[in-house]
């Protein structure tokens, strides 16, 4: 039995551990563990890339780039206050992140050259390896974290020959990124090369009993549990986005979110800031915190918070539907509520289509517990 922590980065591994269960280990994200971010390609496209070692890497590629263009400021402090590509935007950027790599493991071409592709958008110029192991080093520097590991879904369908494609393009990604490839998902049948280990779920931030602590960065998942409705179908398209733009690829790239800021990619979260930072009532709010019910507690992650109002915040993607989840949502409701905290849900496609019930909502509850009226 392994802890999160002591899995191998640098190699390919199948774990042995359900995927229900795995999802919400992470979730926050262990201390010493790598930055985890996961990939779920979809099958049709797997098998289409799946024909070349090159093709399989390359769609790889795409969602960790796509993810590491999203985090910034996250992996370069100096650039919060730089939102667009006009004036001296692109000369900035590129010099803080020089400065940057001049201190430290990054290699200072290319975290220039992203910075600047954050701000203006446009594809790399460096090759798969440089890409693989500087968007690695990005990726676990967005999160505090030594290494990054990339947990991939493997889908039903793969015949031999792709399966053997596919062991080949995470091999080179693991080794090329110094990065670990955890299997989890269909059998691989066909190859036999790849060790299963079995992790030991339990760990987490530490911290006073009762109290918030951005130790752990929030993981956010937009996988569905189940097909949207009509009536959903719209939010759950819009949702995608929150995986780093991996929707026009086929796969998806899920990946956290950084302690204090909305989730880049979660168009609910980034509609209520907006809504939020235009509110006087709103001051005090803080995104994506660790809580800690008491120490011998598992962390619980909070979408938003007002800590001293003791009331939280929870907006609900079409993941929360599921058998798994919704049963952690309602046990996390009941520790919070023991500790006095109120707990408000919505679900994203109402943050997105009715974002003034959801404002008023949450006015009047902070309104209340302040015994104020304005």
């Amino acid at each position: 039995m392994r802890s999160w922590s002591d899995l191998p980065v640098g190699r390919v591994v199948r774990l042995d551990v359900e995927a229900d269960a795995m999802a919400l280990s992470i979730d926050p994200l262990p201390p010493g563990a790598p930055a985890i971010l996961t990939y779920r390609p979809r099958l049709a496209e797997l098998l289409d890339d799946a024909r070349t070692v090159a093709g399989l890497v390359a769609s790889v590629l795409r969602e960790l780039d796509a993810a590491a263009l999203a985090l910034l400021p996250a992996w370069l402090p100096g650039a919060a206050g730089i939102d667009g590509p006009g004036g001296a935007g692109l000369r900035a950027v590129r010099s803080l992140a020089l400065r940057r790599a001049s201190t430290g493991e990054h290699y200072g071409p290319f975290l220039a050259e992203l910075a600047e592709r954050a701000l203006a958008g446009g594809p790399s110029g460096f090759p798969p390896e440089v890409r693989a192991a500087g968007l690695a080093r990005v990726l676990a520097d967005s999160y505090g974290r030594t290494a990054t590991a990339v947990l991939v879904h493997v889908p039903d369908g793969l015949g031999a020959a792709a399966q053997e494609v596919f062991v080949a393009g995470c091999e080179w990604l693991a080794q090329r990124a110094k990065a670990g490839v955890w299997l989890t998902g269909a059998p691989l049948d066909a190859v036999d090369r790849v060790p299963t280990v079995r992790p030991r779920l339990t760990g987490g931030p530490t911290g006073p009993a009762g109290t918030a602590v951005p130790a752990g960065p929030p993981w956010h998942s937009a996988a569905p549990a189940t097909e949207p409705g009509p009536a959903e179908a719209g939010a759950t398209q819009a949702e995608g986005a929150q995986t780093g733009g991996a929707q026009a690829g086929g796969g998806r790239m899920e990946y956290p979110a950084v302690a204090g800021r909305p989730h880049p990619g979660s168009p609910g979260e980034l509609a209520l800031e907006a809504a939020l930072a235009r509110c006087a009532w709103a001051v005090g709010r803080s995104w994506n915190q660790t809580y800690l019910p008491h120490p011998l507690a598992a962390p619980i992650r909070l979408d938003l918070l007002w800590e001293r109002e003791r009331c939280v915040v929870e907006i609900d993607g079409p993941d929360h539907r599921g058998a798994a989840k919704f049963a952690a949502d309602r046990e996390r409701d009941v520790l919070l509520q023991l500790d006095g905290y109120a707990v408000l849900r919505f679900v994203d496609v109402q943050v997105l289509t009715d974002i003034e019930t959801v404002l008023r909502r949450i006015a009047q509850f902070l309104r209340g517990r302040r015994g104020t009226e304005g």
